[in-house]
């Protein structure tokens, strides 16, 4: 621990002499502007944590954060009669990193606010629980779905959506509510672990070009192996019997007009984005703003046939988690200040194989992201961007991605279903089977070390 401390502060010097005789970003780590918004971030990411606690949106101490750190950089700038053309350029390059990402969720999430007021979800809804099945036939069921939907929609919307149905199924018990929940967090995370989109840290992987889309796909065995070893253990906790439900007396939902083609359009438009990204070489955000625009060509259509409030895609819009997007842009705002300022270079010293090495550093941001939450700290790694290859940056990617389950708040998708099922689902009850969730994580990583590290299989070409 000597070690690390002593390696940050010559670190920081060394770093401050070199750029003052180079010209370069000076190193700001070891000024009051540097103390101070290091201070500001700590303070304003309790406040983001603590949100139930105090009654405050994530979106508000995070904005507020990220835009008055790099205000008061521009004030040291000023003070000190720096080249206020670095801070200039590197607040430009932010925005246009935050935008690619920020337009690309908008659209998804345009994309799921239609499929819902369409009625696709209740239908799912409907068909998952007039089955018949036992508890824990359900507990699989809705565990693949979001495993499988949440590579196409993302973690945070499928685990909403299945952690409805659950409790539509079921309001009571406990014994099937937590560890269904549980469940479906983690299917959620760890199906987004392996899809360029299926998380916002994947989303920031891939735009980053740490990996090309198929790359990501790779992730796939060490992605189901963990979550298959977690579903089993927890599944042993959960009910065989069969919930009462009288399908005769339930209305069978139906879909609106167009939901189909509603569909299909969102399917397109993720291919898209795949084809922009890779072959096109345009953002990932230009394929979906494309899907976008034709969506609101068929909205045209579906108005003059069935009437301007059959769907109306503004409609959709409005009803977008804009806090969840205002949290997104103010986190990697003030991430991006802390790399600007010089702290995240400090940081990357883990990464040296005289002291963790890539490999334990990336396992360890599965902890850390459990922790914190897996945006900033993604946003923090890719900003340092340590000299890793392939295999290292799709190792943090699984990590970041599947680590959020350990802690019941570490991901957005555990955050939401705890609104779900308030007082069901909470970090006490989540505890109790954390183990399960723990030893899935250690075979994700396992599996991840034999097929990379032993095997060398994870790349075409």
């Amino acid at each position: 621990m000597i070690k690390v401390l002593m390696t940050l502060i010559f670190g920081s010097l060394s770093l401050f002499a070199s750029a003052a005789s180079t010209g370069e970003n000076p190193d700001l780590t070891m000024t009051w502007v540097g103390f101070a918004c290091l201070f500001i971030f700590v303070v304003g990411y309790y406040f983001v944590a603590a949100e139930e606690k105090y009654t405050i949106d994530k979106a508000k101490p995070a904005l507020f954060i990220g835009t008055f750190m790099f205000i008061l950089v521009a004030l040291y700038y000023v003070l000190n009669d720096l080249d206020l053309n670095l801070v200039h350029t590197e607040a430009n390059h932010l925005i246009l990193e935050i935008a690619g990402i920020f337009f690309f969720l908008f659209v998804a999430m345009t994309y799921i606010e239609s499929l819902i007021h369409m009625g696709v979800f209740d239908r799912l809804k409907y068909n998952l629980i007039s089955k018949g099945y036992t508890y824990r036939k359900l507990f699989w069921v809705t565990g693949f779905l979001a495993f499988f939907i949440s590579p196409i929609a993302d973690n945070l919307t499928t685990a909403l959506i299945l952690s409805t149905v659950l409790i539509t199924i079921e309001k009571t018990r406990k014994d099937f509510l937590v560890p269904g929940a549980i469940n479906i967090v983690v299917a959620a995370n760890a199906g987004g672990a392996w899809s360029p989109f299926g998380d916002i840290t994947t989303l920031m992987a891939w735009t980053a070009g740490k990996g090309t889309f198929t790359d990501f796909l790779f992730l796939f065995p060490a992605s189901i192996g963990g979550y298959m070893i977690t579903a089993f253990l927890l599944s042993r906790f959960v009910p065989n019997t069969k919930p009462d439900f009288d399908a005769s007396k339930e209305v069978k939902p139906k879909m609106a007009e167009g939901a189909k083609m509603v569909m299909f359009l969102g399917v397109f438009t993720i291919f898209c984005a795949v084809m922009s990204h890779q072959v096109l070489h345009l953002p990932a955000m230009w394929g979906m703003m494309f899907g976008l625009a034709l969506l609101k060509v068929y909205s045209y259509g579906l108005g003059k046939k069935y009437g301007k409030e059959h769907f109306n895609i503004f409609h959709s819009m409005a009803k977008i988690e804009n806090n969840t997007l205002m949290f997104f842009f103010g986190i990697l705002a003030a991430v991006g200040a802390l790399y600007f300022i010089g702290w995240l270079a400090l940081a990357a010293v883990v990464y040296d194989p005289e002291i963790l090495g890539p490999t334990w550093a990336n396992i360890g941001v599965g902890f850390l992201s459990a922790i914190v939450d897996n945006v900033p700290v993604m946003s923090a790694i890719l900003k340092a961007n340590p000299n890793m290859g392939l295999d290292q940056w799709m190792l943090v990617t699984l990590t970041a991605g599947v680590g959020g389950s350990l802690i019941s708040f570490g991901s957005a998708a555990g955050v939401g279903v705890m609104g779900k099922l308030h007082g069901i689902y909470t970090f006490g009850s989540h505890m109790k089977f954390a183990w399960t969730v723990f030893i899935g994580y250690v075979v994700s990583v396992s599996i991840w070390y034999v097929q990379y590290e032993i095997l060398g299989f994870y790349h075409i070409g």
